[in-house]
């Protein structure tokens, strides 16, 4: 919009605001050109209670000579009725006669003598500069800290209220809350800390810069800052896990395969690793190679113990690890320590047994599983553990297997086979015609069973927990389902994909999908 101007106005020198404006932009850190808005802004807040606050009074700083102009502002609006505020509009009728060329949307220009500034004016003035400059640091802070995150940085320790510590960053303050500082670690005033930049957020206090030294990210940030090869990107940090201020873990893999990737990070007579251990108040740090099969990774995982066996759950995402039965303690670790970290580093959950647990709990299986056949198809205790033995481990396997796999076993003749196959499938159909049976006294609703996944035991069991329909089933969440199930017969995906497909009537298709893809 274009500006009229409609009297000689007032327009005097102070170059020493320029002088100000750089001496301030210098110490703080901001753009000159946002202390000179600071300024300008204070002279309107002036004019403007001089004036009368309801006038558009602007003020311009000339960036050249510091000349300062003050002028109010009048809208030229086509008609009367369309003036929201007099003091602030004016018709075009009116605004012609002092200028035939103005158009409706410009502005009249009334330029006003220089503001003799008494105390509360200069105050009020100066409260303003401040608070814009403070508003524009804040912004600067902002903006430089928040693409610094995930960084290490050194500071100084500034005042400590109520166990957190205020670290001076030299341009912003930071936080270390008492909880991200390694247990029994004491800071005074004025001591040099370094610590890793986890959050930046922009609040309205100002931009909240949050520091740690517990996080594991601190640890692979230091191990970067003292071995070249992994700064470099010749050796990589898979994964680190944490128990601050007593024992860690970090995963390491080597991109050359001339290169060992442990060696490094340990350093000529342990240097490099004591280095970070100094840094993390005597830390224990165990440096494992990482390797993309999971066994042989949470076998190096456990170390210092040593490991038997181990038997994956892909599925559930657990591992079952078999250990000497003189190694349990050190596997498992102080109060499971070892043991934790391994699975935060791998990812698994791991459960420990010795290989007498183990012996026990295979020999139990053995005569659970033989006992199950023996009463199911009427076999004698040899043929129960021969197909124990070979692998089946269900009723279910020995019912829908090819007949080859049970005439595969020595001494089953064909005709054996197919007469265990047809016991085997009668027992399931006498057992599921009970099961249906109890499911319906239990009055369990047929949707139940219609749902892929859920069998006539599982039903039962619903029934028998009250869930008789599809809205009961929803509302579970995966592990009550799971507790619900028979041992061992449901894993959380299933659960998850059981309990989905309950609720998918209380959406229309597309929303069913938008939800199941949540999962």
């Amino acid at each position: 919009m274009s500006e009229t101007t409609s009297a000689a106005g007032a327009v005097y020198a102070r170059p020493e605001l320029l002088q100000v404006a750089d001496t301030v932009a210098r110490d703080k850190g901001i753009d000159r050109e946002e202390v000179l808005q600071a300024m300008e802004q204070a002279i309107q807040k002036a004019g403007r209670s001089k004036y009368g606050h309801e006038h558009d009074i602007r003020a311009h700083i000339d960036r050249t000579n510091g000349e300062i102009g003050l002028a109010r502002y009048t809208q030229v609006v086509e008609a009367k009725e369309q003036i929201e505020n007099e003091l602030t509009q004016t018709t075009l009728e009116r605004a012609t006669a002092g200028n035939p060329d103005i158009k409706v949307g410009e502005f009249i220009v009334e330029r006003l003598p220089p503001i003799d500034f008494g105390r509360i004016a200069a105050q009020t003035a100066k409260q303003v500069i401040v608070q814009k400059v403070r508003e524009a640091e804040r912004k600067r802070q902002y903006a430089e800290y928040k693409d610094r995150m995930s960084e290490i940085v050194n500071g100084l320790v500034k005042r400590i209220e109520y166990g957190n510590v205020i670290v001076d960053l030299g341009r912003a303050e930071a936080l270390l809350r008492r909880e991200e500082a390694i247990p029994r670690e004491h800071f005074n005033v004025g001591d040099r800390i370094r610590a890793y930049i986890f959050d930046v957020r922009e609040e309205s206090r100002g931009p909240q810069i949050f520091l740690s030294r517990t996080h594991p990210q601190f640890m692979a940030k230091l191990f970067a800052q003292e071995v070249p090869e992994i700064y470099d990107g010749i050796i990589e940090i898979k994964a680190v896990a944490r128990d601050s201020g007593s024992r860690a873990k970090i995963a390491v893999l080597s991109h050359d395969s001339s290169i060992d990737p442990v060696g490094p990070c340990i350093g000529m007579r342990g240097s490099r690793v004591q280095a970070v251990v100094g840094e993390l108040q005597g830390e224990k740090i165990d440096i494992i190679q990482w390797s993309q099969d999971p066994a042989t990774f949470i076998v190096n995982a456990l170390a210092p113990a040593e490991v038997a066996k181990v038997v994956l759950d892909e599925e559930a995402h657990r591992i079952e690890v078999v250990v000497p039965d003189d190694q349990l303690s050190l596997a498992i670790g102080r109060r499971g320590q070892n043991v934790r970290l391994a699975s935060q580093l791998s990812g698994w959950d791991i459960d420990i047994m010795t290989e007498g647990e183990e012996s026990e709990r295979r020999t139990e299986e053995f005569r659970t599983r033989s006992n199950l056949f023996i009463e199911a198809l009427d076999v004698d205790d040899v043929i129960a553990r021969l197909l124990v033995t070979e692998g089946f481990s269900s009723v279910e396997d020995v019912a829908y297997v090819p007949v080859e796999d049970i005439t595969g076993i020595e001494g089953f003749e064909p005709s054996v086979a197919e007469e265990l196959r047809n016991r085997a499938r009668n027992y399931l159909a006498k057992r599921d015609e009970e099961l249906t049976r109890r499911r319906r006294e239990l009055k369990v609703d047929d949707a139940l069973a219609a749902i892929d996944g859920v069998t006539p035991t599982l039903l039962v069991a619903l029934g028998e927990k009250g869930i008789t329909t599809l809205d009961n089933l929803a509302d579970l969440a995966s592990d009550e389902l799971i507790e619900i199930a028979p041992p061992g017969t449901l894993t959380e995906t299933k659960a998850n994909e059981i309990i989905m497909a309950a609720r998918a009537h209380w959406f229309p298709p597309a929303e069913a999908s938008a939800e199941a893809a949540k999962q």
